[in-house]
C-alpha cells in the first residue's frame, strides 16, 4: 500500500506541475508572432541605422549593391539572430509527466566497419536505466572487418537482446531500411555506431515521445562531443554541438517542428517510418524523412536533456565533407519536401527559415571575411569598427545559452562542464568561417550535382 500511495503522490505531484505549466504557457502560435515582430523591429531598426553605412557603400558599389551587401552582413543574421532569441526567452519545456516510461523499443544501429566502438556503443545501451524492454538490430552495411563479431561477442558478455541484419548496398539508409523490417515495436531508435548514450538518455527521449503535445511521430535527442581534447578543431566542435546545434534545435521544438530528427539519436514511431516509405536513398536522409513525416500534420520534438556523445571529424577534410554533407543534405530536403508542402502553418514557417541559411554562409565567408581583411589593410569599405560590436553581442548571447545548458541540462543529468577555454574563444572569432565555408562547398555540390558520398 504503501507503494501505491508514493505512486499516487507521484502522479498528483506531476498533474500538479502539469497544471501550473498550463495555467501559465503560451500557445507556440503566439510565441512565433511575438518572436516575429520583436525580429522585425530589430531588422528595421537596424536597417535605419545603417543608412550611412548603406550611402559609404554605395559610393563604391551603387546603392542596390550597397543595400545587398548589408542584408548579407547584418540584416539577414539580425533577424535569424533576433528570432531565435526572442523564442528561446519564451522557451518552457514542458514537464516529462511519464516519469518511467516502459513501451517496447528497438534501437537501430547502422555500421560500417565499426570495430573500433561498436562494443562500447552497445554497453551503453544495454546499461540504460530504461525499464521497458530493449531489442538491439545491428545493420552492418558490408563491414570487412569484426564489427558485427564484436558486437555478438559484447551481446553474450552482457544478455543483450541483439540481431545482426547484413544489407550490402552501401548507403546508410539502405542499412535502416533493411533493419526496420524486422522492427516489430511501436518505436524504434537510431544510434550511430560510434555514439554512446548517457544511462538516462532512452528514458528521457521515450517520455518526451509520450509527453509531447497531439500526435508526435519522432523526437530528436541532444547529440555532444565526446572527442573534445583531441585537437583544437574538435574543441570548438564541442561548443557548435553544445550551445550552436542545441540552441536551434530548442527553437524548433518549441514549434514543435525540429527539422532534423538526426539519425545519431532519435526515436520515431514505427508505423509513422513506414507510413513515409522508410529513410530515402539521399546524402541527408535523416532531413528528408523529418520533413516527411512532419508533411500530414504530425509533430518532431527535442529533447534537450536525452544526451548523446559521439565523435566529431578530428581532421579538417573530414569536417569539410561531413558539414558538407549536412549543407547539401539541407538542399535535397527543401527539393524532396518544399516547406510550402508542410499542412501546418507554423511547420511552414519554420521550414521556410532554412531559405535564409545559404544567405548566411554567404555573407559570412564571400562579404565579412573579405571585409574584415580590408578593414586590416586600413579601408574599411565593408567592415567598420561599429560592425566589430557582433563579438561582444556574440560573447553575451553565448553566455547565455552556456548558463542554459549548464544549469538546464547538465544540472538534470549530474554532469560538469569540461574547461575548454580556448576552444570556446575560437569557436566565437574563427568557427563561422569553417562552418560556412565547408557549407558553401555543398551547396555547390548540389547545385552541380556530383556525386553523392556518404562515408
Amino acid at each position: 500500500m504503501l507503494a501505491v500511495r508514493n505512486g499516487d503522490r507521484a502522479i498528483t505531484a506531476a498533474s500538479r506541475r502539469e497544471h501550473r505549466w498550463r495555467r501559465f504557457k503560451m500557445r507556440p502560435w503566439g510565441k512565433f508572432l511575438i518572436a516575429l515582430c520583436l525580429a522585425a523591429l530589430w531588422v528595421s531598426l537596424s536597417a535605419w541605422l545603417a543608412l550611412a553605412w548603406v550611402d559609404s557603400i554605395a559610393d563604391h558599389a551603387g546603392t542596390v549593391l550597397a543595400w545587398i551587401l548589408v542584408s548579407l552582413l547584418a540584416l539577414v543574421p539580425g533577424f535569424v539572430v533576433a528570432l531565435m532569441g526572442a523564442s528561446l526567452a519564451m522557451d518552457r519545456q514542458p514537464p516529462l509527466l511519464v516519469q518511467e516510461p516502459t513501451t517496447p523499443v528497438t534501437v537501430i544501429v547502422a555500421a560500417y566497419n565499426e570495430e573500433a566502438g561498436i562494443g562500447e556503443t552497445v554497453r551503453k545501451i544495454v546499461a540504460s536505466d530504461y525499464r521497458g524492454q530493449v531489442r538491439i538490430i545491428v545493420a552492418d552495411n558490408n563491414s570487412t572487418d569484426r564489427t558485427a563479431e564484436l558486437a555478438e561477442q559484447v551481446a553474450a558478455e552482457t544478455g543483450a537482446d541483439l540481431r545482426i541484419i547484413k544489407e550490402p548496398t552501401p548507403g546508410k539508409s539502405h542499412a535502416l531500411n533493411a533493419a526496420l523490417q524486422y522492427v516489430d515495436t511501436d518505436l524504434v531508435i537510431t544510434v550511430d555506431a560510434d555514439t554512446l548514450l548517457h544511462p538516462q538518455a532512452l528514458r528521457r527521449l521515450i517520455s518526451r515521445m509520450e509527453t509531447g503535445p497531439g500526435r508526435v511521430s519522432a523526437v530528436a535527442g541532444t547529440v555532444l562531443v565526446r572527442n573534445s581534447r583531441t585537437n583544437l578543431l574538435t574543441r570548438m566542435q564541442e561548443w557548435d554541438y553544445w550551445i550552436g546545434i542545441a540552441a536551434v534545435k530548442r527553437m524548433q521544438g518549441m514549434y514543435s517542428a525540429t527539422l532534423v530528427a538526426q539519425g545519431a539519436f532519435s526515436v520515431y514511431r514505427t508505423e509513422e517510418l513506414l507510413r513515409v516509405g522508410g529513410w530515402p536513398d539521399a546524402i541527408g536522409e535523416d532531413i528528408v524523412v523529418t520533413w516527411r513525416l512532419m508533411e500530414d500534420g504530425s509533430r518532431v520534438l527535442f529533447e534537450p536533456t536525452a544526451v548523446a556523445f559521439t565523435d566529431a571529424p578530428a581532421e579538417l577534410n573530414h569536417y569539410v565533407k561531413q558539414r558538407a554533407r549536412w549543407a547539401r543534405g539541407m538542399f535535397e530536403g527543401i527539393t524532396a519536401v518544399p516547406p510550402w508542402s508542410q499542412s501546418r502553418v507554423l511547420a511552414k514557417l519554420v521550414a521556410s527559415i532554412d531559405f535564409l541559411i545559404p544567405l548566411l554562409d554567404i555573407g559570412y565567408a564571400l562579404v565579412w571575411l573579405p571585409g574584415l581583411l580590408l578593414l586590416l589593410l586600413g579601408y574599411p569599405v565593408l567592415v567598420g569598427v561599429w560592425t566589430l560590436l557582433v563579438f561582444p553581442i556574440t560573447f553575451l548571447m553565448y553566455g547565455i545559452l552556456r548558463h542554459y545548458q549548464s544549469s538546464r541540462v547538465f544540472g538534470q543529468l549530474g554532469l560538469r562542464v569540461r574547461r575548454n577555454r580556448i576552444g570556446y574563444l575560437a569557436f566565437i572569432l574563427c568557427y563561422q568561417a569553417l562552418a560556412s565555408t565547408a557549407s558553401i562547398v555543398g551547396y555547390l555540390q548540389f547545385l552541380f550535382r556530383r556525386e553523392r558520398v556518404w562515408r
